[in-house]
């Protein structure tokens, strides 16, 4: 009798067990406890928010201010406006600048490129303040062009004063608007992380009176050395901002913004940091939801040469779904109800994807293909035969999307 009882009791224990792993495996992951006054991570292919924490408060952001002064150096660069391997002549003004620097003497020159590495590795003020008025002629035009920037990218509550963060009246960011301009600057200048992700270098100096020819950089992020697949980004830090951090990592296909604020020291802010990375790569799994130049089905034009047309999207979609989420994912076509003629590549409809009823991407779906315009008895042939269709209760195909 009590051998059965016992087996009786042990299967109870398996049951519960395994309805206790179900139930995990769909409730929301655990979002981790940070000490930061404002924080966010950030799926950076898409922009995705994957954890937030009071991320529009108007906070100084110290030198993470160089982010946006790296971004429109590299933009000069794309634009042909600079060279990487322009000689830059250091100013008064740039040599005489505080805070961390590489102590560029008035005249001195150095490369376009490797003042931008000393920007990305030790946080140079004087280099950084060289670029700006290299750029734009002076460093009051340079932050103009940062304004214009970030208003561009929509930033809305930032505003800078200077192209080095050193503090300003006036001069203030948040983290979610430092994740957009990282995001910018990650994705569309990849270069920059060759010299972000560096932990030490030299610098060749060429002023005759500079105590020493080449200048080591070490790297102001310690996490480049000691977290994985960790690439940049930029810290900051002064004595009104606390520690800041604006950090980027990679794995498996995935990379990953995490921006901590105010932190009253650099142990805490790397801690905040690797809290956030690790909860993104550990709670989250990328989801394709859709590949261009894949065929995802058909959509209907009745007036099209061509009655059903082959579906594509205008690019790749993809999210990060927490783990055992997936199976929940749903979506809805909605068309564009759009008549022929129809070019390829053009918009026909959008695919509304939801997890849990709840609406966290839209698809554009695109025509795969040229459609001309049907001629007048093809329509009429099909509005004979809809007719009839509809009198036996036949419903004429009107899409087959499947992402």
């Amino acid at each position: 009798m009590y051998p059965r009882r016992i087996r009786w009791f042990r299967l109870c224990l398996l049951i519960m067990s395994m309805l206790m792993l179900s139930s995990a495996q769909i409730s929301h992951a655990a979002a981790p406890e940070l000490k930061t006054k404002s924080a966010i991570l950030v799926d950076a292919d898409t922009g995705q928010i994957l954890f937030e924490k009071d991320p529009d408060v108007q906070l100084a952001p110290a030198s993470i201010t160089k982010i946006m002064t790296m971004l429109l150096a590299m933009d000069a660069v794309e634009a042909g406006k600079v060279s990487l391997d322009d000689m830059v002549i250091t100013s008064t003004a740039a040599s005489k600048i505080g805070g961390s620097q590489i102590w560029l003497m008035e005249g001195e020159e150095m490369s376009f490129g490797d003042m931008l590495k000393a920007v990305a590795i030790v946080s140079a003020n004087d280099a950084a303040f060289a670029l700006a008025e290299y750029i734009a002629g002076t460093e009051e035009d340079f932050v103009r062009l940062m304004n214009e920037k970030s208003e561009a990218l929509g930033m809305e509550n930032t505003h800078f004063r200077n192209s080095d963060g050193l503090p300003a009246p006036d001069h203030y960011s948040t983290a979610r608007d430092i994740a957009v301009m990282s995001r910018e600057l990650i994705t569309k200048h990849p270069k920059i992380l060759e010299w972000t992700s560096t932990w030490t270098d030299w610098l060749q100096r060429l002023h005759p009176r500079a105590k020493h020819k080449e200048s080591f950089l070490r790297n102001t992020n310690e996490l480049v050395i000691k977290y994985p697949g960790l690439d940049g980004l930029k810290t900051g830090m002064t004595n009104e901002a606390g520690f800041c951090l604006s950090a980027t990592a990679k794995r498996d296909g995935t990379r990953l913004i995490a921006v901590v604020m105010a932190l009253p020291s650099n142990d805490e802010r790397l801690d905040d940091v690797v809290k956030l990375l690790d909860y993104g790569f550990r709670e989250f799994d990328r989801v394709v939801l859709a590949t261009r130049g894949e065929n995802i089905g058909s959509v209907r034009i009745p007036n099209g040469r061509k009655e059903m047309v082959i579906a594509d999207v205008d690019k790749d979609y993809s999210m990060l779904v927490e783990k055992g989420k997936a199976n929940f994912i749903t979506s809805k076509f909605i068309p564009d109800e759009r008549r022929a003629p129809i070019k390829k590549g053009e918009k026909i409809g959008e695919v509304i994807v939801s997890l849990e009823d709840k609406k966290i991407a839209q698809v554009n779906v695109v025509s795969g293909e040229d459609v001309p315009k049907a001629g007048f008895l093809t329509v009429l042939s099909r509005g004979i035969r809809d007719f009839f269709r509809g009198l036996f209760k036949r419903e004429v195909p009107q899409h087959e999307i499947s992402l």
